[in-house]
């Protein structure tokens, strides 16, 4: 099995995701800042990941709470200066924890200088900055696309006299990837984020940084394809589109060579959020070996209904596709998009944290995940998403996964700020706040610690075995067959489970040794495996 460099320290690392705005509140007006996020990392650093992911917080109107650039070498006064985000690197580092930043290349604020510019004419220096058309003959949109977030991608603007493109809000205007400018500018912004220090970037919705010139229709999905759409709900038309020309184009693999070589050139890593009808390719692509991206974040087991076959077909069609290219892909079960796993999927929470950190990949581990923490329920009225309010009741939007992170049970707000914060603190998550010492919390650590230890689970190959459901079972293995066969039980009923003759008890996990051939409910297992691995 290959050594990992020191250069190459992502590879099989957990990085622990943080939503600043509901991380810690510092300076007390309710909402997360960097100052709270460094008084805090102590508790990060203490689960024994590898690194962080702060969500954006640069200077945004926070139309869609950061993910809305209006500056992208600016922190937003919401969140500190840019001497408190050089002082959390700071402590990052001495903790021993890479810090990686949330960078929204494919689109920004319609607030960002460069679009005040570009839709002040149709000839000015940075007219072509952003994706500019004009409507058809009886002034309807240039053609069929569809927004993620609902209703025409298209957007008049009656200054310049043209729609703009947008695939997420209409004041999220889609930059022109087309533009050598365009490319340039961004290049050199992710260099000055590598020159004041970070490790490395998360790159959010990087396959829709290119469109088709051309502007051709998205052709309709078939009912077969709209169910198998796992970015957006199936109540969103978005699903009912065949998403050729919008996103996904060729062109960008050649502008994430160009990234490459800009991060090559400061050490820096690079994640990829890949959301597209054929993720696995994509994510193959994307990642080809020390060409493009470092890694690819899986949407495939942030959606859908829980089973073995769900979860064995997802990882088994991605580990095959990134070993054709190479490349390297990255696990969540929760981020700040979707619903919390332990409210999503059910069960026990320590079910779905042996499954990500037993997996075969790096992984994204979401604040509070270690905490067990359900989805929030919130009423239309506490709702700040604009995804939510525009799709209740069938979808209630993102807050649910977004609210406050819970530290001491008994202060108010479960002490993430002195005042009301954002969005409000569940009485359910303030009972599993980090000073209560939930058994989740002890279990990450010790998985943590057991992953680090095991090059296997590390860095190892997967192997599935055929089991029925509701049991998942595979194994992870070095070049000689020594590892680990880990075993879950998906359902919430006793089912047998034996392992192969060649697989031994494993007390010193922290896995349950298993007792008489059974898995409890929702239980997980994990047995060693010696040198001659499965017969």
């Amino acid at each position: 099995m290959k050594q990992i460099s020191p250069n190459e320290w992502w590879r099989g690392a957990v990085i622990y995701q943080i939503y600043p705005r509901s991380f810690a509140d510092a300076n007390g007006d309710g909402v997360g800042d960097l100052a709270g996020i460094t008084a805090r990392l102590d508790h990060v650093a203490s689960l024994g990941v590898d690194a962080i992911w702060i969500s954006p917080v640069f200077k945004s109107p926070m139309k869609d709470f950061g993910y809305d650039v209006a500056d992208y070498r600016a922190i937003d006064p919401l969140f500190g200066t840019l001497a408190d985000f050089d002082a959390l690197i700071a402590r990052a580092h001495a903790l021993g924890l890479k810090v990686i930043i949330d960078q929204v290349l494919s689109h920004t604020s319609d607030q960002h200088a460069w679009f005040t510019e570009s839709r002040a004419s149709q000839t000015n220096p940075k007219a072509d900055w952003y994706v500019w058309a004009d409507p058809k003959p009886d002034g309807s949109p240039p053609n069929n696309w569809l927004s993620v977030f609902g209703g025409s991608a298209w957007q008049w603007d009656g200054v310049r006299r043209q729609y703009h493109l947008h695939s997420f809000l209409a004041s999220q205007p889609d930059l022109n990837f087309h533009c050598p400018a365009v490319r340039a500018a961004l290049l050199a912004d992710v260099a000055f984020w590598c020159q004041r220090g970070v490790d490395g970037f998360r790159f959010d919705a990087c396959n829709h940084q290119f469109h088709d010139a051309r502007l051709r229709d998205n052709p309709p999905a078939s009912a077969a394809q709209q169910a198998g759409v796992t970015t957006v709900r199936p109540d969103n038309p978005y699903a009912m589109q065949r998403h050729l020309h919008d996103k996904s184009q060729p062109e960008n693999l050649a502008f994430l060579g160009d990234l490459r070589r800009v991060l090559d050139a400061h050490g820096a890593t690079s994640v990829g959020e890949v959301g597209d009808e054929n993720p696995a390719s994509l994510m193959a692509a994307y990642t080809a070996a020390g060409q493009r991206l470092h890694m690819a974040y899986s949407f495939a087991l942030l959606t859908g209904t829980v089973s073995a076959a769900h979860i064995r077909r997802e990882v088994e069609q991605l580990d095959a596709a990134l070993a054709a290219t190479g490349g390297w892909g990255c696990w969540a079960l929760s981020n700040h998009d979707v619903p919390r796993v332990a409210s999503r999927w059910g069960g026990r929470p320590e079910t779905w944290l042996a499954l990500l950190l037993t997996l075969r990949g790096s992984a994204c581990l979401y604040q509070g995940e270690e905490l067990g923490l359900p989805e929030a329920e919130l009423t239309y009225e506490q709702l700040r998403d604009p995804y939510g309010i525009a799709f209740w009741p069938a979808f209630k939007g993102r807050d649910g996964c977004r609210t406050p992170m819970p530290w001491q049970a008994g202060e108010p707000h479960a002490g993430f700020s002195r005042v009301p914060p954002w969005l409000p603190v569940p009485a359910e998550h303030a009972a599993r706040a980090v000073d209560t010492a939930p058994a989740s919390l002890a279990f990450t650590r010790a998985l943590l610690a057991w992953r680090r230890a095991e090059p296997a689970l590390r860095m190892g190959a997967i192997s599935f075995l055929d089991t029925p459901e509701p049991v998942l079972a595979y194994t992870r293995t070095d070049g000689q067959g020594r590892g680990w066969l880990l075993a879950f039980n998906l359902g919430a009923e006793p089912v047998a489970f034996t392992p192969p003759l060649a697989a031994k008890a494993a007390p010193e996990t922290p896995l349950p040794v298993v007792q008489g051939g059974q898995l409890p409910p929702w239980g997980t297992a994990a047995w060693r495996l010696g040198s001659d691995g499965i017969p």
